[in-house]
């Protein structure tokens, strides 16, 4: 269920001291269109959940296994009996660790883990998740250290899957070069590090030592987008984080996250959030301090 939702962004209640919240979830209730900071994990275990994305209509069948990504946009439609896992961890402490701000940029909007795409590693998936939701329901001493421990071997299994898969997708000549992974994790790295840059594909291509083409080629592979996609993806979760922030303009985070001009920055922002920036600041301070206000009483 959504506990407080403002527009088109859902502040996620955590459970009391910590940034975890989980939902054994058997309500027949729709949600609109939203999205929030925080990874959303949801597992239908009786019936199927239905989740509505910008350019796309998903049935999750029990037992698959969706992970959104923060900030992706999607509706949900509940059928009339059901029951599924719904889990929403912070995962904003984890990104300091580079290959989790990777995957969660490769993985992005969202990647459904199934039975038949995902055989070798989906039904441990399941079992991991099933123990996130005893530990959780249990209250036990450390309970939110051994959460994200799980979560984080979740996060390892996927990242590991979508190497192999690359490294597969690679020619015979490709397949020995085992720092291929390495090589395009340090890439994306370096362009989440560096997006409020002006990034050239030649240049980028040049780091690694590909023609631009053939970069081109591998790195859509890679992260399942195109280049020049994936660095306004970064841009705008870069200026996001930057108009949570009272003293920025929007004209200030336009300049400071690499756009152009102040409309291709307007334009950009509402393809990936549904509202403009302005529209954004104003919905998000209005959470915010709707929430400070009940805590204060």
């Amino acid at each position: 269920m959504i506990e407080t939702l403002n527009g088109m962004i859902e502040t996620v209640n955590f459970k009391k001291s910590t940034t975890l919240k989980l939902y054994d979830n058997v309500q027949n209730e729709d949600y609109p269109a939203h999205w929030h900071p925080a990874i959303e994990i949801i597992m239908p275990i009786e019936n199927s959940y239905y989740l509505h994305f910008p350019n796309r209509d998903v049935e999750l069948k029990k037992d698959d296994i969706c992970f959104i990504c923060p900030g992706c946009i999607h509706a949900i439609a509940a059928p009339s009996t059901g029951r599924r896992v719904i889990f929403q961890p912070n995962t904003t402490q984890l990104r300091f660790m580079r290959e989790v701000e990777v995957l969660l940029s490769v993985m992005y909007p969202y990647t459904i883990v199934t039975k038949e795409d995902y055989p070798e590693i989906h039904g441990k998936i399941k079992e991991l998740l099933l123990e996130i939701k005893k530990e959780y329901m249990s209250g036990d001493s450390f309970s939110e250290m051994n959460i994200y421990s799980k979560l984080l071997e979740m996060l390892v299994l996927v990242g590991r899957n979508h190497a192999k898969n690359y490294e597969d997708s690679m020619d015979d000549k490709m397949k020995t070069q085992d720092e291929l992974v390495i090589k395009f994790t340090e890439i994306c790295d370096y362009i989440n590090s560096h997006c409020s840059d002006e990034l050239k594909l030649d240049a980028i291509a040049g780091m690694s030592g590909f023609s631009k083409f053939h970069f081109e080629r591998l790195f859509k592979q890679f992260t399942g987008t195109s280049f020049y996609k994936y660095v306004n993806q970064k841009r705008i979760v870069k200026a996001q984080e930057m108009l949570m922030e009272p003293n920025n303009t929007v004209t200030d985070v336009a300049v400071h996250c690499g756009f152009s001009s102040i409309s291709s920055f307007i334009r950009m922002f509402k393809i990936h959030k549904g509202c403009t920036p302005s529209e954004f600041k104003n919905m998000y301070w209005k959470v915010d301090l709707h929430v400070a206000k009940n805590a204060a009483l």
